[in-house]
């Protein structure tokens, strides 16, 4: 059999966790990282924006390309690479409108009849300032285009929900991507993320297996939105029942709503889903793996993931069964630079890493915010490691993630300390 190449795209926990499970396949040899990061050491120095580099990169050796962050996908990457006649797996530009524009994507969910809470949309700051003191609190405001994941404040007070306003449209924090805003209905349950591996045309999709975000910076879901501080596998609040409302209610109204609008969609669908009275309502759809969903996901895929990728890239993805998965719960905490998701020093020196490796084979370290300076590995980023472990149960993870945890340590560090606590009431009530 010939073993093929592969260019990861990306820099984070989401693209180490990919290279990490395509270095485990039959199929692939040698699993690149561009731009990579300190963890990863085949970590290529060309930036995710170059794409000309990129495709030139993969052509030389002979790769095939999956794309991880969300911003060259809705620059076009993939459209670059197939004009060059280059392999990839991930979204057309076109179709990754779905997570460029939070206003196409409920206006999309609305003529769908895709789940959703009630939203209106605004281009000027005056006259959603005048929505939210007609509507009241709480309520949720967004900005339109993309946000690395902080575009979104949870406002519980009318003070809370005019400064985001002016934040996004007035202090351009968030530049053209605050232009226009969303201001939508709270709903009041509880999150999960879906992602499924998804061919329109075909009308064919694989579902992953069902994870939990952990947005906010502080314990008890408090303080800001961050790009997510840690998540876990399975979500027991996504059972059997839920999971058929999902592909039914979302996935395949999603399908076939891009099929009518004559869109290709043929990537990931990631689902951001508030459980609200036993309903799936949709928070967001991104077009690219979650970050650090993905992590824990990937740590219970007893499938090769390349066989799926490749499949979806080449029309194959009809052919193809459903993913096998290990039984264990998996939990991943993210460990962060003091300040984020504000601002936040680099260079730190991080120690323990050695001892975390050493310790079990039921953890593993994704590496997001980090760089190399020889001899040792520095903070890089916002978000810097995720821990992820294995356990037989959810507790059994929870534990053996922050035993990890307690072995890294850097100037500054931050970590939520109750991450996966919400799986427990699901246990406990069962």
């Amino acid at each position: 059999m010939n073993r093929t190449n592969v260019l990861v795209i990306g820099s984070g926990g989401r693209e180490h966790a990919l290279v990490w499970k395509l270095q485990q396949s039959k199929q692939t040899e040698k699993v690149f990282c561009a731009p990579g990061n300190g963890g990863l050491p085949n970590s290529i120095p060309i930036n995710a924006s170059d794409f000309e580099s990129l495709a030139a990169f993969a052509r030389r050796n002979n790769c095939f390309t999956v794309v991880g962050p969300e911003e060259p996908l809705t620059k076009g990457i993939v459209d670059y690479f197939l004009k060059e006649g280059l392999e990839a797996y991930g979204v057309t530009k076109e179709a990754a409108i779905a997570e460029g524009s939070k206003i196409w994507a409920r206006r999309f969910m609305k003529q769908n009849k895709i789940p959703h809470p009630n939203f209106e949309c605004f281009e000027t700051p005056s006259a959603a300032t005048d929505y939210v003191r007609s509507r009241g609190v709480p309520i949720v405001v967004k900005a339109d285009g993309l946000a690395s994941g902080k575009g979104v404040a949870v406002c519980r007070t009318e003070k809370m929900a005019l400064e985001a306003i002016d934040d996004m449209m007035v202090k351009k924090r968030f530049g053209d991507s605050g232009e226009r805003v969303i201001v939508e209905d709270m709903l009041v349950g509880e999150e999960a993320s879906y992602m499924a591996i998804v061919d329109t045309k075909a009308r064919k999709y694989i579902s992953l297996a069902s994870s939990q975000d952990h947005k906010p910076i502080l314990d008890g879901d408090e303080g800001p939105n961050t790009g997510g501080m840690g998540s876990y596998s399975p979500a027991p609040v996504v059972d059997s029942e839920m999971q058929v409302k999902i592909q039914r209610d979302v996935v395949e109204k999603f399908i076939d709503g891009m099929r009518s609008a004559n869109l290709n969609y043929k990537g990931t669908l990631y689902l951001g889903l508030m459980i609200s009275q036993d309903v799936p309502y949709v928070l967001e759809f991104n077009v690219r793996f979650g970050d650090p969903e993905i992590q824990p996901v990937l740590a219970r895929m007893k499938s090769d993931l390349f066989q799926y990728l490749d499949a979806c890239a080449n029309d194959r993805l009809a052919d193809m069964t459903n993913p096998e998965w290990s039984t264990q719960a998996a939990v991943c905490v993210v460990m962060a630079s003091s300040g984020y998701p504000g601002p936040y020093e680099r260079g730190k020196v991080i120690t323990g890493l050695d001892k975390a490796a050493a310790r079990t084979k039921n953890a593993i370290v994704f590496h997001a915010g980090t760089s190399r300076k020889e001899p040792y590995i520095v903070t890089n980023g916002g978000r810097v490691l995720g821990v992820t472990a294995l356990g037989d149960t959810i507790p059994r993870a929870i534990e053996e993630a922050y035993q990890t945890v307690d072995l890294i340590h850097w100037e500054g560090e931050y970590h939520r300390k109750d991450i996966g606590r919400k799986a427990l009431k699901h246990i406990l009530a069962s």
